[in-house]
């Protein structure tokens, strides 16, 4: 399960185009908290309190923990919007979240034990199809990354859903087939397996002593 961050936040009394850049002006970033049946919540936040924590790997499979006004909102990232010039954050929005409730999260795929993998010691090449996987999870047990082991792989062999292991209760948001993660590819067509059968071919000093 993933860290929860704790942010502070102010609410805001007014909310449109005129109070947002009010806020932008006075070095913070206008955002809204909506979601679980409740009103929506238009708050302002630190601009370099929020820009750290935007810029982290994974910000939006990461819970986040903002309290307004002493009262906790336990939230996912569904929005950035940037400045198309200086990459500043212009507005956020945020989707509250329970134990109880399910959401479509993008989780990291994180490759082990490459140093022993027969495919790549023997030259071969990790071709990964997806570097994250689209999960349905319980909203507050979202897992940090999905890790794939690597060892005994061969070349030519995939790696698909099936065969990865989910923790319980996370499911893959795509269920009509069993999609492709990664392969195992020989990188010019000419690196074989070091156990593939070579019998039944010549070798150029047996066919030119014929």
């Amino acid at each position: 399960m993933s860290d929860i961050t704790t942010i502070s936040a102010e609410q805001r009394e007014r909310v449109g185009k005129g109070s947002a850049r009010a806020a932008r002006r006075a070095g913070l970033v206008p955002a809204v908290i909506y979601g679980d049946k409740k009103e929506p919540l238009g708050i302002n936040m630190s601009t370099r309190e929020i820009t750290k924590i935007v810029h982290q790997p994974g910000i939006f499979g990461r819970l986040l923990e903002i309290k307004v006004d002493g009262k906790k909102n336990t939230v996912l990232t569904r929005d950035i919007q940037f400045h198309p010039v200086s990459d500043t954050i212009l507005h956020m929005d945020f989707l509250r979240v329970s134990g109880s409730v399910k959401v479509a999260v993008g989780v990291p795929v994180e490759f082990i034990n490459e140093d022993i993998c027969p495919a790549l010691k023997i030259g071969g090449v990790l071709n990964v199809v997806r570097h994250e996987i689209e999960l349905n999870c319980p909203a507050t047990d979202i897992p940090e990354k999905i890790i794939i082991d690597l060892d005994g792989l061969k070349i030519g062999d995939s790696i698909h859903i099936s065969a990865i292991t989910l923790p319980d209760g996370v499911e893959p948001t795509i269920t009509d087939r069993d999609f492709t993660v990664a392969t195992l590819q020989s990188p010019g067509g000419g690196v074989k397996n070091e156990d593939e059968d070579t019998d039944g071919e010549e070798t150029e000093e047996e066919a030119t002593s014929e």
